[in-house]
């Protein structure tokens, strides 16, 4: 998997796993930064670099590019990523789920105002932890830890973010599938 699919892979796992916890229905936006992997620290130091060295209707192109999955450059460094969350979705607290990586999530605490989930994915083996804590049903912020290998050598990441609702109406971003449960 490449830098940039387990970049997108983290974010949506990051997203997803606040989603279980009671929140408004709509359009929110989540930004994420990473840090504490000095590989990923350099790749975004330098994905940020390229980026505001384009011409402007090259980055204009880039940004529009990106934009049209939900996805941009957040200040500071890091990323945003714009999700939708339906009515639906919001009354059975479910949650998008990842798709790559063949990951699972388990809430291991929830209270009125926080939320603590683990998740493990295999391809690439992966392994975390997280903790979000909630302000009302449209802000949240986390943190999160992420353990893998990379060429047999253990690695730990950071990520820190936060979601704030935008609107009620999801405009063009469009909902991400929920998997159907297991049969029990």
């Amino acid at each position: 998997m490449s830098k940039a699919s387990r970049l997108l892979s983290c974010l949506l796992l990051c997203s997803a796993s606040a989603f279980a916890q009671t929140q408004a229905p709509g359009l929110w936006a989540v930004q994420s930064k990473m840090g504490g992997n000095p590989e990923m620290d350099k790749a975004m130091a330098e994905m940020q670099k390229q980026l505001a060295s384009m011409p402007p209707a090259q980055r204009k192109q880039m940004e529009a590019m990106m934009g049209k999955n939900g996805m941009g450059v957040a200040p500071g460094g890091g990323f945003s990523l714009k999700v939708c969350i339906t009515p639906e979705m919001a009354a059975r607290a479910e949650m998008p789920s990842q798709t790559e990586g063949n990951c699972t999530s388990t809430i291991t605490s929830r209270s009125a105002s926080a939320l603590k989930t683990k998740f493990v994915c295999t391809n690439p083996p992966s392994s975390g932890e997280g903790t979000y804590v909630f302000n009302g049903d449209k802000a949240y912020t986390m943190k999160m830890v992420m353990q893998s290998t990379r060429n047999g050598k253990p690695e730990t990441m950071t990520i820190e973010g936060q979601g704030k609702w935008l609107a009620a109406d999801c405009g063009a971003v469009k909902p991400i599938m929920v998997p159907p449960a297991p049969a029990k």
